[in-house]
């Protein structure tokens, strides 16, 4: 397989990469004519990969982005096209959770304006005086994996941190000495420091304005190293002007390069987008992102994709085993259904039931349509091909499953809805169906399988088995089962 290293990552990711594939290091040839020679291209913030550029790219089956964010590729384009979409979100956690911090010291004590007069020969301590960031209260919105950090490090300072964030749990939240609030306005309302870490989407477009400020303290400090479009900058440049805003602290931008009045307000701080440029943070997006490409290549799973369901590693532990399982069950339910209907409904049953099954949703969703689509089918566009041929997915989570610690079922609804049911056995995690289209059986999960539905009368197993044999085919393991006697 051939890799495209269009923009520079490290020498490490490089090497990973070539001891594996085909690896061409260039930056400068005309993409639009090249990528379809490439099974995988690693990119950085600079390369657009536009739906028009995916369309040539006949052969990629993954997109590595060294960095967070994705804003530069069409995701929906590359999902359609069953390319897999991949970042490195872990790498600048701790790059830009230590930048915020700087802005934040930065913001409470004027130290860039100090400097600058210092450097222009003014003494103005008077001018220049700051506060304390101890016994303040540090409002965050938003607390993913660079949030947390800040908190962490605030805490650290003597600070009181309140957050919000629906998708973490409450637990998380007392581990790092936080305080959980309930709503955006809470927060807003109880920061001295406001500090963003929110992901940019059509719901947080804009969503510090007008009327967010206005629900602020008076004098409230605001620090944004996440994404520029979070903040309506002319409401913040009339903020800070009438000392709404006492200061604010700009690492990102609307649009950047940014030239706008913000940078001829005394009371901002501002860098050029340098959260994530620290030597370690760029070291470690490429030996991830490298790390994903060689994942989603050589078929393994790709923990690090946004375009297929994201599963905890310590979850991942648990639900890993189930994963192959899933597919398989989809793959035979889908084959005892011809191959047709209109809904598919996935059951998990036990400890699976407290666990995120999205991914075994996917991977059953991907076994279903390897032989009934006229595309190639993966994790990626499984879910979209079955919204394209008119399937209903449902996913049901069942805690009490009478015979098995754990047990997934697959149900296609046709003119003849088929369900089977199947688990993992063993210290290998062998899969096991126990039940096909009614019929409770245990017997291991072959590669080849035959099923006969037949009346229950004698002779039957006896006939299967000679015309099997005089047609040559060995039987390695057998399972009968009724649904009644004579039934």
């Amino acid at each position: 397989m051939r890799v495209l290293v269009r923009e520079s990552i490290s020498d490490a990711g490089v090497e990973l990469l070539r001891a594996r594939f085909d690896v061409d290091v260039d930056g400068e040839s005309d993409l639009a004519q090249i990528i379809g020679r490439y099974d995988g291209i690693v990119i950085r913030s600079a390369t657009k990969l536009t739906a028009d550029l995916i369309d040539r790219a006949t052969s990629l089956k993954v997109i590595g982005r060294a960095g967070v964010g994705v804003d530069n590729v069409d995701v929906v384009a590359a999902t359609r096209r069953g390319i897999v979409v991949a970042n490195a979100p872990e790498s600048t956690v701790v790059s830009a959770a230590e930048h915020t911090i700087g802005l934040l010291v930065a913001l409470s004590r004027n130290i860039p304006q100090a400097h600058a007069a210092l450097k222009q020969g003014r003494w103005e301590r008077s001018k220049f005086g700051g506060v304390e960031l101890a016994e303040k209260t540090l409002g965050v919105l938003g607390f993913g994996r660079i949030g947390q950090q800040v908190a962490r490090r605030a805490v650290g300072l003597g600070m009181r941190v309140v957050a919000y964030d629906p998708y973490v749990a409450t637990e998380r939240f007392r581990e790092l000495g936080a305080e959980r609030l309930a709503t955006v306005d809470q927060v807003l309302g109880a920061a001295d420091f406001l500090t963003l870490h929110l992901p940019l989407t059509d719901e947080t477009r804009a969503s510090i304005n007008a009327e967010a400020i206005a629900k602020m303290r008076d004098g409230v400090r605001i620090v944004n190293a996440a994404r520029g479009g979070l903040i309506d900058e002319a409401a913040l440049v009339d903020a800070l002007r009438s000392g709404k805003v006492a200061a604010a602290a700009l690492d990102v931008f609307s649009k950047e390069p940014y030239e706008g009045p913000l940078l001829e307000l005394e009371n901002v701080v501002v860098t050029p987008h340098l959260a994530a440029s620290t030597e370690e943070a760029q070291d470690r997006a490429g030996v991830i992102v490298a790390e994903q490409v060689v994942a989603a290549l050589e078929g393994g799973l790709v923990t690090n994709a946004v375009n297929i369901p994201v599963i905890d590693a310590a979850d991942l532990d648990v639900l890993g085993p189930f994963v192959p399982l899933a597919a398989r069950l989809g793959r035979l339910a889908m084959e005892l259904a011809g191959g047709h209907g209109d809904r598919i409904a996935l059951e998990f049953y036990g400890t699976l039931a407290d666990y995120d099954t999205r991914l075994l949703t996917v991977a059953a969703l991907n076994g279903a349509f390897q032989s009934h689509s006229d595309e190639p089918v993966n994790w990626v566009n499984a879910p979209l091909i079955a919204v394209e041929r008119g399937f209903e997915v449902t996913e049901e989570r069942r805690r009490a499953s009478r015979d098995f610690t754990n047990l997934i079922a697959v149900s296609v609804r046709n003119d003849r809805p088929v369900r089977i049911a199947g688990t993992t056995i063993g210290a290998d995690h062998r899969h096991w169906l126990v039940s096909v289209l009614g019929f409770e059986l245990e017997m291991e999960l072959a590669p080849l399988l035959l099923f006969f539905r037949y009346d229950d009368v004698p002779g039957v197993i006896g006939r299967v088995g000679t015309m099997c044999g005089v047609a040559g085919v060995n039987i390695a393991n057998m399972a009968v089962s009724r649904d009644n006697q004579g039934g």
